[in-house]
């Protein structure tokens, strides 16, 4: 089956499972002639609508038209191994250096950062407020053990799923033997459907900032934030295309486009503006800046030590011929 048909077929079962929040079949319906440039990206981005910012924005400036595939980390990096997709927003170092270092991802550029947090009910029943993150899940495991406290997981393989499982090992829990246990959870779901379900069980969980914010703010969920804003908890979101020499057929100009978009200055605004009228504050915070001028440092080298690959962010063998991508930051210089 050709490279085409496979992808054509990826977006038709996409569009059948969820027409309404992508618009997908509109587009795919459509008569326009632009070129179409096709995002599988992880599930925060798009239920915060942050993605529909940018899209609107990108789209006013240049004659692509932009498809997402919200999927979550895993399956946003599955769809772009199988060629469903031209390139991927994720937040998973792990994860993403592995993609790169295997060969399907190339020109990978941090734009965005915030914090995940761990929310809960607001009698907090296992007393972690003020905690620091990993003497909150000790007291939530004790708690979960007494019948207290219960976790809900997304145990989805998304970029959340993976922060979540590298936080209880470092506060000392392998979470294959978390599953055994009977408080602890798994929604197999999105971050907002997470959400929910924590917030009817009166359950803790680890979300990311900007789909929390949204949640809260539409009334959707009760849960309060506990533990947030420490390093430990940082989040950081990467774009990367998907690498034409695995596959012939990807738009790798659009999806260079769409980078450079994300980290100009006028992407980079629409980050750093979006949420402020609706909540007071930014859902995410851009990161271009941060990292090129190091304006608060404490920050810009926690997104360093947990984001990039031997103080780059992306390996230089995997940079291709655009030097114009990293020449303005200040980790590559």
């Amino acid at each position: 089956m050709s490279h085409v048909t496979k992808k054509h077929i990826a977006i038709t079962v996409f569009v059948i499972a969820s027409v309404s929040a992508t618009g997908i079949l509109l587009s795919l319906s459509g008569s326009s002639e632009r070129p179409k440039l096709i995002v599988s990206t992880t599930t925060s981005l798009y239920d915060t609508g942050l993605l529909d910012a940018l899209e609107d924005d990108f789209e006013d400036r240049y004659r692509i038209d932009v498809y997402f595939i919200p999927a979550g980390t895993g399956l946003a990096i599955t769809h772009a191994r199988r060629g469903d997709s031209d390139m991927i927003l994720v937040h998973a170092p792990s994860q993403e250096l592995e993609f790169i270092e295997s060969g399907y991802g190339v020109c990978r550029k941090i734009f965005a950062y915030n914090f995940f947090a761990i929310v809960g009910p607001p009698e907090d029943p296992a007393s972690i407020s003020g905690l620091s993150t990993p003497e909150a899940l000790v007291k939530i495991f004790e708690a979960g053990r007494t019948d207290i406290a219960q976790w809900v997981s997304r145990g989805d393989g998304s970029g959340t799923h993976l922060k979540e499982e590298e936080l209880w090992a470092a506060a000392g829990y392998n979470i294959t033997t978390l599953r055994d246990e009977r408080w602890y959870h798994e929604s197999g779901t999105g971050m907002g459907d997470t959400l929910r379900i924590a917030n009817e069980m009166g359950a803790y969980t680890l979300t990311d900032m900007g789909t929390y914010l949204k949640y809260k703010r539409d009334g959707l969920i009760g849960l309060v934030v506990l533990v947030g804003q420490d390093k430990e908890l940082l989040n950081a979101y990467s774009a990367i295309a998907v690498s034409p020499d695995v596959n012939p057929e990807v738009n790798f100009e659009g999806a260079l486009t769409f980078i450079r978009y994300l980290t100009s200055d006028d992407g980079q605004e629409v980050i750093a503006n979006y949420g402020l009228e609706e909540y007071g504050k930014p859902l995410f915070q851009p990161a271009v800046k941060l990292l090129k001028e190091r304006t608060d440092p404490t920050l810009a080298e926690w997104v360093e030590r947990y984001a990039c690959f031997n103080g780059t962010e992306c390996p230089c063998q995997c940079c291709r011929s655009y030097p114009e991508l990293y020449l303005k930051s200040a980790i590559l210089s």
